[in-house]
This record gives structure tokens, C-alpha cells and sequence, in this order.
């Protein structure tokens, strides 16, 4: 169901920005070592490789191009990312910010319902 009270805060951002500070990208890697651990089998004695890649494939997030729309719904800021070459041609000059537009919620994607009647779908990234 659309929830038309809905409204854009922000155009796009075509980086990263929800990843903004030093502190917060040291978290970010901080918390991958144990991932990729994981993801080798908790091969033992791995510590310094773990970290590295890590750090390498956080910094290569950061550095990734993406693409985000700013949605503000009942008072809470909403980044959403969507994929250029799956959103049907969606151009971000579709919406102005201050724009209404409808928006409904599955999980954690939401769908923004575009001028043309299509839906873009977008994956939540931050929200505050």
C-alpha cells in the first residue's frame, strides 16, 4: 500500500556520503576482519591477511560509486540506494527536492512511485 504523505528532502548523491567520517570508515573495518574470518573457515593465524582485506574491500565500498535518493517519511530522513542499470530508466531529475510523492515499504526496500506511474526500487543504507 502507498503511503502518500510521503515527501523527497534531498536530489541524489552520487557517493557514499552515509559513510562520511574517519571514525565511522575505522569502525567499518574494524568489524570486517571478523567477517572475512568467517567467511575462510576461521582459518587460524590469519589476523594481519583478515585485517588487510578488510581494509581493502571497505575502502574499495567507500570508493564505488553509488547512487542514493533522500526521502523524509512521518518525520524520519531515509538514504536509499538504488542500481542505475536495474532502475528503469530513472533519471534523478525526476524529482525536485520538496517533491510528494507515494512510497511503500517490503522489509528493507522501499518503492518510490515515479512521475511516469513506474516504481523505483531503492534498498535502505541510513536512517535517522
Amino acid at each position: 500500500m502507498f503511503q502518500s504523505r510521503s515527501f523527497s528532502k534531498d536530489s541524489h548523491s552520487p557517493t557514499r556520503s552515509w559513510l562520511a567520517t574517519p571514525a565511522e570508515l575505522h569502525e567499518a573495518i574494524r568489524r570486517r576482519p571478523e567477517e572475512v574470518y568467517l567467511r575462510h573457515g576461521s582459518a587460524p593465524r590469519r589476523d594481519l591477511e583478515n585485517w588487510s582485506q578488510a581494509e581493502r574491500e571497505i575502502l574499495g565500498e567507500f570508493a564505488r560509486p553509488r547512487r542514493a535518493i533522500l526521502v523524509k517519511v512521518d518525520g524520519i530522513q531515509y538514504a536509499r540506494e538504488y542500481a542505475p542499470a536495474t532502475a528503469d530508466g530513472y533519471a534523478p531529475s525526476e524529482f525536485a527536492a520538496g517533491d510528494r510523492f507515494p512510497v511503500r515499504f517490503e522489509g528493507d526496500k522501499m518503492f518510490v512511485k515515479r512521475p511516469n506511474g513506474r516504481e523505483l526500487q531503492t534498498t535502505i543504507v541510513q536512517m535517522g
